[in-house]
């Protein structure tokens, strides 16, 4: 009878009383008779609004059977049952716990989570040997102090309450190992919680913190640490000398800056998503040598620095959600199985390229990369005062096509020999693009407007002036009704006038990618004509990637049904 020493000091009729039958059909005899075997007895789901007697003296009174059965099998010896270790009541509709819960000093276990426990009894200090408790997903207030008496205990979670604070001497917990106290209401984390030295998972997500306490690097096992959703304007720096963290989430916060990780060498997940953060450079990177994710979505980044290409390690990158509008070619070098970059104004990379996924963006970066060594090597071997012959025009294209180009010649004039293969061809269209020129008609890189004088010319169908400094559409293009092209992406166009684009009813493609449009007015949905609207690459939050990928009718329907009525 020695399993009955201890309880028995407290009733001293323990193991001669019969078994109370109060447990109705929620707790079968056979599962009780089950538990008296394996020490667990799981009461999940059984839609209880109170735990019945003959759970809290399961190991206290005669069992039913003893009363039915004289002579015992080994198998029935009910005074060699285990004691409980394991107790689940999860599920159930507890609004309390008694004191009762006392008569199970042998629990290691206890699982109440999903229930309506306002409060927890004191007599939960007498579970010294309770190792992992689960209170989740109920409507606790406060926590007893008699909780600090469990110092056995190594997990115990209570997310999804209503806490406020935590009890003096929670530091008492030392052999703690799994802390969630995630979805409370909780507005400071003591001090006192460097003492927590066993801790390896911190769980704070969902709170109102504005803070973290300096000490909280007294934590010297934490591996895993989440602050997600809170009001956190700052990171404490002694926070990045915590040499043992490896999972670092600090998502749907108020950060400004990206804190630096000198100590962190174990770091392989940093989630600093749907921040403030407008700058990353090479001190935010230089020390993340295991870093195996890097989620930066959601914030206000312009740029990546080349430093980038230190995180060697590094397999996921989130950029989502930006003001970037470049990204350094040295990113090719890395590593990388996913890359997100959706949602920037990105001018370097082709939206199509992006949306070929990862691989194909890498593979992209790497041929630029590729690409510059090759010019700077070509670069001594050819020189802007290089004047053309008759023979670089493409005649084909002047007389049959009706197009002259001189495009990409990195020239600051377009010499008279180009003119003069016209002669007296009628051409439609002229590409200057890509090159180095002041003034009409030496244009692209360096205008800023077009002359009024434009407006003469009757039969003009397309215009490039992709690559140039122009920051409105020119109002003289408005006034050129055969347009049927106007390519002006490349520029700082912060503009456009729906109204007169309506206007021009053979205006089929208008190309305004990688521009600093804000927004985009929703008239401009009024220009049915249009077959293709390039809007890619600009700082705007609306339409959304998802609708551009879809086409031009689908960017004018969704504009058209955003007209103020």
């Amino acid at each position: 009878m020695s399993r009955l020493k201890g309880v028995s000091e407290r009733d001293p009729r323990a193991g001669f009383k019969a078994e109370r039958r109060d447990c109705g059909a929620s707790v079968p005899q056979g599962l009780l008779k089950a538990a008296r075997k394996s020490g667990q007895l799981n009461l999940s789901g059984r839609n209880l609004s109170e735990v019945p007697q003959c759970v809290w003296r399961i190991n206290m009174d005669i069992p039913e059977e003893a009363n039915q059965n004289l002579s015992f099998s080994a198998t029935e010896r009910w005074w060699e049952q285990t004691d409980l270790t394991k107790l689940i009541i999860s599920n159930n509709k507890l609004q309390s716990l008694t004191d009762d819960l006392r008569l199970l000093p042998a629990l290691a276990v206890l699982d109440i989570h999903d229930n309506q426990l306002t409060s927890l009894p004191s007599a939960i200090r007498e579970l010294e040997n309770l190792q992992k408790l689960n209170v989740s997903h109920n409507k606790l207030k406060i926590l007893p102090e008699e909780i600090t008496n469990l110092r056995n205990l190594k997990g115990l979670y209570l997310q999804h309450n209503e806490l406020t604070c935590i009890p003096k001497g929670f530091e008492q917990l030392f052999n703690l190992e799994d802390l969630d106290l995630s979805n409370n209401h909780l507005t400071t984390v003591p001090a006192s919680f460097s003492s927590l030295s066993s801790l390896v998972r911190l769980n704070l997500s969902s709170n109102q913190l504005k803070s973290l306490p300096a000490e909280i690097s007294g934590m010297k096992r934490l591996k895993h640490l989440d602050c997600n959703s809170n009001l956190l304007e700052t990171i404490p720096p002694e926070l990045a000398a915590m040499e043992s963290l490896e999972l670092l989430y600090l998502r749907r916060n108020k950060l400004r800056f990206l804190p630096e990780f000198p100590s962190c060498k174990l770091l392989k997940e940093l989630h600093v998503g749907e921040n403030q953060i407008e700058t990353l450079g090479a001190e935010h990177l230089k020390h993340l040598n295991s870093i195996l994710v890097l989620d930066l979505r959601d914030n206000k980044l312009k740029s990546v620095p080349d430093e980038i290409t230190l995180l060697q390690s590094l397999e996921r990158l989130d950029l989502s959600n930006n003001d970037i509008s470049s990204l350094p070619y040295s990113l090719g070098k890395l590593h990388l199985k996913f890359l997100a970059l959706e949602g920037n104004p990105m001018r370097t990379i082709r939206r199509d390229i992006i949306n070929k996924g990862t691989q194909e963006v890498l593979k992209y970066l790497r041929s630029k990369i590729k690409e510059d060594e090759a010019n700077q090597r070509d670069s001594v071997t050819e020189t802007a005062m290089t004047l053309p012959s008759e023979s670089r025009v493409n005649m084909h294209a002047i007389i049959t096509l009706k197009i002259l180009d001189y495009s990409d010649k990195q020239t600051t004039l377009i010499p008279d020999e180009v003119f003069d293969a016209v002669k007296s061809n009628i051409i439609t269209s002229i590409n200057f693009s890509k090159n180095l020129l002041c003034e009409i008609p030496k244009r692209n890189n360096f205008l800023s407007s077009l002359p009024e004088e434009m407006e003469s010319l009757i039969r003009l169908q397309t215009i490039n002036l992709s690559f140039n400094r122009l920051k409105i559409l020119p109002e003289v293009l408005y006034r050129i009704p055969t347009l049927e092209t106007i390519l002006i992406s490349n520029n700082q166009v912060g503009s456009v006038d729906p109204e007169k684009l309506k206007k021009m009813e053979n205006l089929i493609t208008l190309d305004l990618q990688n521009n600093d449009l804000l927004q985009i007015p929703p008239e401009l949905g009024n220009c049915v004509n249009l077959r293709t609207l390039l809007l890619d690459g600009n700082p705007f939050r609306v339409p959304r990637a998802a609708i551009l990928m879809k086409g031009t009718a689908a960017i004018l329907e969704y504009l058209r049904d955003r007209i103020p009525t």
